[in-house]
């Protein structure tokens, strides 16, 4: 049962860990050393380097199921990365081998039924390894070029999400046979048990993990997307306009008389005929606006001469 006690950043972390001590497991991954007496969330938090809101925000969500979407756009995506980043390193380098290790120890490696139920592990854990490194190869690098502003390719965070599938269908496979099929005496029996309450509590983190991924890290990097997204606009924008301002000093002031005259509607003749030149000189001047501006028409010389303060937008007819 979820305890339903929504965490705060002025609570103990000591009474957290007393209420839920699986989230033992996520200290290690957040990089919280134990050892930290009284303190609060937030006191502990701001001496080893942790983000507050975004281990409240995992924790309050792996313990309650409780997630706020306002909270998405204060996460630290940094630490959300770190965070994934040694869960990944702490399931297959010590929780796969542990079982496996308690597995082999439990069963008699010569007995057929036996060694089928280790092949079936080890495929498991092959399926887990392959699925995480490939976040490691793809997903965590391309998070990291969206914090560095340096994304190539056109990989999303949406790709991830199509194709992030559970993986543990072998394990409750696994736990079922074990459960129903295998025969054991007392002491096999006891090391059997205690293996599969270790590989129910393996089930809970990885799905948790899952749940972490899905429910806030996801959301976190589709925020990033979307502001990464409103900078570039922004930055080809301010290009655009700079590009201009450099541009219009290559302009003439008769071409810039030309410019403003075409804005406010006029035909070449009226051109000619306002600037005292001929229409074919009108032309000539409107090929090298073109030229130089690499702007043809008139909706974009009419932009082009507001940025540029050469008229008013109140004197241009929409």
């Amino acid at each position: 049962m979820k305890n339903q006690k929504m965490y705060e950043a002025d609570d103990k972390l000591i009474n957290i860990i007393r209420d839920n001590y699986n989230i033992l497991q996520s200290l290690g991954a957040f990089g919280i050393n134990i050892g930290f007496g009284d303190k609060t969330v937030r006191e502990v938090c701001e001496d080893q380097s942790v983000d507050t809101n975004t281990f409240l925000t995992v924790v309050n969500y792996t313990i309650n199921g409780y997630r706020n979407i306002d909270d998405i756009e204060r996460l630290s995506v940094p630490t959300l990365l770190k965070y994934l980043k040694a869960s990944h390193e702490y399931y297959l380098g010590f929780q796969l081998p542990f079982i496996r290790k308690e597995l082999s120890e439990a069963l008699d490696e010569n007995d057929n039924l036996a060694r089928l139920i280790l092949k079936l592990y080890d495929e498991y854990a092959h399926q887990i390894h392959s699925h995480m490194k490939y976040e490691e190869k793809n997903v965590f690098p391309y998070v990291q070029s969206l914090l560095d502003n340096n994304v190539v390719g056109d990989y999303d965070i949406d790709t991830f999400s199509k194709h992030h599938t559970q993986a543990d269908i072998k394990l409750k496979e696994l736990k079922n046979i074990i459960i129903k099929y295998l025969p054991s005496d007392g002491l096999h029996n006891n090391q059997l048990t205690a293996t599969l309450y270790d590989i129910y509590n393996n089930e809970e983190w990885l799905s948790a993990h899952r749940l972490v991924e899905d429910e806030i890290f996801v959301p976190a990097i589709r925020s990033l997307e979307k502001k990464n997204r409103q900078s570039d606009v922004s930055v080809k924008i301010s290009n655009m306009i700079n590009q201009s301002q450099d541009n219009s000093d290559a302009l003439s002031d008769r071409e810039k008389d030309v410019i403003i005259s075409l804005v406010q509607g006029m035909t070449n003749k009226e051109i000619a005929d306002h600037l005292c030149i001929s229409t074919n000189t009108v032309i000539t001047h409107r090929r090298n606006i073109a030229r130089k501006l690499q702007i043809h028409s008139p909706a974009g010389l009419t932009i082009y001469a507001i940025v540029n303060n050469l008229v008013d937008i109140s004197s241009v007819i929409l």
